[in-house]
């Protein structure tokens, strides 16, 4: 796997966690009664935006209606909504909506990966399950390195999943490890010594989080426009 291109087919086709596998299969057989007329995509979802992205977003993982359903990470679902619509206004995707694969959306110096690349039931991965996938997002940040310039991590399970990713890799971290919080930053040199990378923690743009105003569209735009604006990316909005 020597491109992000050649990652994301492999990340597609992936059985690797039996209980995932059947979950995101039996989503698309049962459906939602407002979806019944798709044809699911059914497989691991792989990350999204362009191979020399200098801003990554770390988030989840695919919701079992949403990039499940369209093929598409935060695609069709309400976390999605939210979080196309900030990196619009800030100028770092075509359009605020995102609604399938071929829907012509393009990211801007962003790109968009998850831990667990399977739909979870309840939306809550196990820590084998987390583990298991973890290979995909070592080497998938392995690739961005050249370019990585900051990381916004949208809540606490992307967090702790990220940093043994990062540690595993000879990143070095901050010690005692940085603890998640929405807005909390911490450096992680790459391995190489070259640059220091900004992580960047959100509370992440849940449907329960968006309602309970627990994290609001101004305060999802502010940790993207920190993130952006670490990574060099021009901002507007």
């Amino acid at each position: 796997m020597n491109t992000t291109r050649d990652l994301d087919e492999a990340v597609a086709i992936c059985r690797a966690c039996p209980r995932l596998v059947a979950w995101r299969e039996e989503a698309a057989r049962t459906k939602r009664r407002a979806f019944t007329d798709w044809d699911y995509w059914a497989r691991p979802v792989p990350g999204f935006g362009p191979s020399d992205a200098p801003l990554v977003i770390v988030g989840l993982a695919p919701a079992a209606h949403g990039g499940n359903r369209t093929g598409r990470i935060f695609t069709g679902d309400p976390s999605g909504d939210a979080l196309y619509a900030a990196l619009y206004d800030l100028g770092l995707a075509s359009q605020p909506t995102a609604t399938h694969r071929d829907d012509g959306l393009e990211l801007y110096g962003v790109r968009i990966t998850v831990p667990v690349h399977c739909a979870p039931p309840a939306n809550r991965p196990t820590t084998a399950e987390r583990d298991t996938c973890r290979p995909w997002l070592t080497r998938e940040l392995e690739l961005l390195r050249p370019d990585l310039r900051a990381i916004v991590v949208l809540g606490a399970f992307a967090w702790q999943a990220l940093l043994p990713v990062l540690a595993g890799a000879g990143w070095r971290l901050p010690r005692p490890r940085p603890v998640f919080g929405h807005g909390a930053e911490a450096p992680a040199v790459d391995p190489r010594g070259e640059r220091e990378v900004r992580l960047i923690g959100g509370y992440h743009p849940s449907r329960r989080n968006m309602f309970t105003r627990t994290l609001t569209p101004a305060m999802l735009r502010d940790v993207l426009r920190r993130g952006a604006e670490a990574a060099g990316l021009p901002v507007g909005g």
